[in-house]
């Protein structure tokens, strides 16, 4: 199976065009940004001003949460509010668990996202062996349930997206499929068929996850399995890492994610989740197709090769290469991955580098002997293959090349004992000036764009299992690029250094302020290195996106948390006042918890 043409020549998959309102999705549109708003949908004058905020913004469409078959009627008012004052920006209710609340919401808005892993069906984590025919009366169980809100969106001309979460997945599919990448893609794949079997074809998919690699992985498969069942289900996707969290951190996850994913070639419409005011989300996501659109502009050179996928594209498997030692650090084969400087970043942070706490340079790229290749040379690789000393090897600056297609080719072509360095940025300067990559494109570029560059370029090949060490170009100065090094690093789960935080984005179903307690979460427990903590507003996705965190803290009621360890909750109805305290005498008796040592470092 494939899930795009190839690992090299980036080409966006060929969709058909799906109408939401008057905003086309797929086809030849160009990548739309969406996203939430976070109030109360019984609120009507707060839920219209934060549409029309984010439609202010450049937000093209936008989600409402519909929790209630009450939330959902009073859509009616808020989109009649919005046209009133001129905003036709289009609206999707998003439903979760109540199928009599997706069917009213459907008479009211444009779009209505459904989670096949509880619509109409259900999370408790039982165990059950389904035979055949048990898995076949679920099956059309669901589809009886299904079968009206497919009829009433394909009577009133309106669209669906059929959106799996990774924390979300019924245990039917949980106990047949695992959770997996594949029991996403299964989940949502029972639904369409449903949906096909009625001649309903506006739909579009996502398969969200809080891990970048769960995510990468899921929606690989699923374009490769769509590819596989016929030309005509060739739906729009879009993209998303749910529970990103906030800040630095949630920026750096997402673009690893979506970045990816669009340099594949896949996405059609994106929301950047983050755990602040929704409209901080658009500029990020705006940013992010601005990258994909700069990386499709540069220019190609037809070689005649053909580049492979040096890895699996659907599993995460690292590349194996030999262990090797430069400046007395180890890298290379199951050694950690490193961090290297220029000799220039490293003398200007070398008098303090007791105050760069864990944010340290390892190696210097002057003093590594690193052999700079061009991938397409195909003496140069023929010479370096030839060679059974592992070397460490890196990507010439003057290939102009992306940069997540450079490395891709170079990881295919060279011999798999040889480490592979990093870059977030090649030196070449393409002939069109406003998407240089050379030094000076720095002049006049924000943070923001560096971030997602690099978290793009870096974090995607690291998801793919490719690179032993990092090196970022594109920031000038050392503590901010040593911080982005190692914040990379953590977000694509490549080496943990720090607290690891799953939170996500507030909506209507949050039981408690996100933004603050978030805040306080971290305030408490932001020393604890290695540990994850999962802040969920509700119920929606908190079991299932905890399963790989230690601990969660999770609104069970207004007011009122519940606190769990792993997936299993442990605690429960604590007063909200009382929860962060309770969270951290959790971590202790778990033995997961130390004293704050002293101020966190400074960076300059």
């Amino acid at each position: 199976m494939q899930h795009c043409a190839s690992s090299s020549a980036d080409q966006r998959r060929v969709t058909r065009e799906v109408m939401i309102g008057g905003v086309g999705v797929g086809g030849a549109n160009p990548i739309r940004v969406q996203s939430m708003i976070t109030c109360d949908t019984m609120d009507t004058e707060a839920s219209i001003a934060q549409t029309m905020e984010l439609a202010e913004a450049g937000c093209e469409i936008v989600r409402i949460t519909a929790p209630t078959a009450k939330d959902s009627a009073n859509l009616e008012h808020i989109v009649r509010g919005l046209r009133e004052r001129g905003c036709d920006v289009p609206i999707v209710a998003d439903i979760h668990f109540k199928p009599e609340a997706a069917m009213e919401a459907a008479k009211w808005v444009e779009k209505v996202r459904i989670n096949p892993g509880n619509y109409a069906d259900s999370k408790k984590f039982k165990i059950v062996e389904y035979t055949d025919e048990q898995y076949a009366a679920e099956l059309e169980r669901i589809r009886e349930r299904f079968t009206p809100l497919v009829r009433l969106c394909h009577q009133r001309g309106i669209a669906m997206r059929i959106g799996t979460n990774h924390g979300s997945l019924s245990d039917r599919i949980m106990n047949r499929y695992g959770d997996t990448p594949l029991g996403m893609v299964e989940s949502a794949l029972e639904f369409a068929r449903i949906a096909r079997d009625l001649d309903y074809h506006a739909f579009v998919f996502s398969m969200k996850s809080s891990n970048p690699k769960v995510m990468i992985n899921a929606y690989r498969l699923l374009v490769a399995r769509l590819g596989k069942e016929g030309d005509d289900w060739n739906y729009p996707i879009h993209l998303g890492v749910t529970e990103a969290g906030e800040g630095e951190d949630a920026r750096i996850k997402s673009a690893i994610g979506i970045g990816s994913l669009l340099h594949d070639g896949i996405g059609d419409t994106i929301r950047v989740s983050l755990t602040e005011d929704s409209v901080h989300e658009i500029p990020v996501a705006r940013a992010l197709v601005e990258i994909r659109g700069q990386t499709h502009s540069l220019p190609r050179e037809n070689t005649g090769q053909t580049a492979r996928f040096p890895h699996n594209p659907f599993e995460y498997e690292r590349r194996g290469s030999k262990t090797i030692e430069r400046g007395g650090i180890k890298l290379g084969g199951e050694e950690l991955i490193r961090i290297v400087v220029r000799q220039s970043s490293f003398d200007k942070v070398a008098h303090k580098l007791d105050r760069l706490g864990d944010y340290q340079p390892e190696i210097v790229y002057e003093k590594a002997g690193i052999v700079e290749v061009d991938p397409r040379d195909e003496r140069a690789v023929a010479r370096l293959n030839q060679s059974a000393t592992p070397e460490f090897v890196t990507v010439r600056d003057d290939v102009p090349l992306p940069v997540i297609t450079a490395f891709r080719l170079l990881a295919s072509r060279i011999a798999p004992h040889h480490p592979i360095l990093l870059k977030d940025e090649l030196g070449s300067s393409p002939p069109d000036e406003s998407v240089q990559l050379a030094e000076t494109k720095n002049e006049g570029r924000d943070f923001l764009s560096t971030l997602l560059t690099a978290a793009t370029n870096i974090g995607s090949l690291l998801c793919d299992g490719v690179g032993d060490a990092v090196l970022i170009q594109g920031e000038e100065a050392p503590g901010q690029a040593l911080r982005l090094s190692y914040n990379i690093l953590q977000a694509a789960g490549s080496r943990i250094f720090k607290t690891d935080y799953v939170a996500c984005p507030s909506c209507g179903r949050t039981l408690f302020n996100l933004q603050t307690t978030t805040a306080r979460i971290k305030a408490a427990t932001s020393h604890l290195k290695g540990v994850k903590i999962a802040i969920m507003g509700c119920i929606v996705n908190g079991p299932g996106e905890m399963a790989d965190a230690d601990f969660g803290y999770v609104g069970g009621a207004p007011g009122k948390v519940n606190l769990y360890v792993g997936k299993t909750a442990v605690k429960f109805n604590i007063p909200e006042a009382d929860a962060v305290d309770r969270l951290q005498d959790l971590i202790r008796e778990h033995g997961k918890w130390v004293e704050p040592a002293g101020a966190a470092p400074v960076l300059v």
